[in-house]
């Protein structure tokens, strides 16, 4: 298991992500009802609700009350420079669409940095109830209990996830790597939550997952939970993940499923 020279006490940093995460999923699902769009951020399509800049304030201030010379990195807010080490990535809505539209699958993302490794993590799906956690080295868990994912199948018996980007240009060529991944596999899922899909991963709920266009704070928490219950998660020719491609499996399958997609074009927007 992977480990890291720290200071910082990981499983504290873990714990702290699941309190906030918590309560942060709480807050939004009680705003869940008559929610109303605030803004768009990168397209017409790519929608911020009232909620998502509120629940992103409370995490935030929770964090720092409870540590206060830690760095912020969120989604909506932006950054907040800090002292201690210790960056937080914070997603507070992951699938605001489906959160929007009364869908059960978004989530909370909380995931704790030191230099530049995710080392603990929290994800939260209030409407599920469940609670994903992990510490780097210290495994995953669901609700308190040791999670560890299926092991691999082949390609073509694999229930791959997969998600969509917001610009017109990128979801016509993500149809396309589409139509020639689908015929290889047992059948495509497309949820619209990276953080609902990635750690579903971790107990099954697919076999793999793919998607371009995603950020730091889309992978950062649920990218620890699913590593830490056996995936491998990381980008194309073996690479680190990345805003170009996330992919997530069990070794094996893992570079099955690179290798088809490699040729594709499925780290580009055509």
């Amino acid at each position: 298991m992977t480990t890291i020279q720290s200071p910082h006490d990981l499983e504290k940093l873990r714990d702290l992500a699941v309190a906030v995460a918590a309560e942060a999923g709480e807050l939004a699902a009680k705003g869940q009802e008559g929610i109303t769009v605030l803004d768009t951020k990168s397209s017409p399509t790519d929608v911020v609700t009232e909620m998502d800049r509120a629940t992103e304030d409370f995490i935030r201030d929770r964090l720092l009350a409870a540590r206060p010379h830690d760095a912020v990195l969120g989604e909506e807010g932006g950054g907040i420079e800090g002292s201690s080490g210790v960056r937080w990535v914070v997603d507070p809505i992951d699938g605001t669409v489906n959160y929007l539209y009364g869908s059960p699958d978004w989530g909370v993302a909380i995931g704790a940095e030191i230099d530049g490794q995710v080392v603990a993590a929290a994800v939260y799906l209030p409407v599920h109830g469940k609670m994903f956690e992990a510490v780097l080295g210290g495994g995953a868990r669901l609700d308190g209990r040791a999670l560890r994912a299926p092991e691999a199948v082949p390609l073509e018996r694999a229930l791959v996830a997969t998600g969509f980007g917001y610009f017109p240009q990128r979801r016509l060529q993500q149809a396309k790597v589409l139509t020639e991944v689908i015929p290889l596999v047992r059948d495509i899922r497309r949820g619209g939550s990276a953080a609902v899909d990635i750690t579903g991963m971790a107990t099954g709920r697919y076999n793999a997952y793919y998607e371009r266009g995603l950020h730091l704070w889309d992978w950062a928490a649920p990218g620890l939970v699913a590593s830490e219950a056996g995936l491998r998660v990381g980008g194309l020719h073996s690479g680190p993940p990345s805003n170009e491609l996330v992919i997530v499996a069990r070794p094996g399958l893992y570079e099955e499923l690179d290798a088809l997609l490699a040729p594709l074009g499925a780290d580009t927007d055509g």
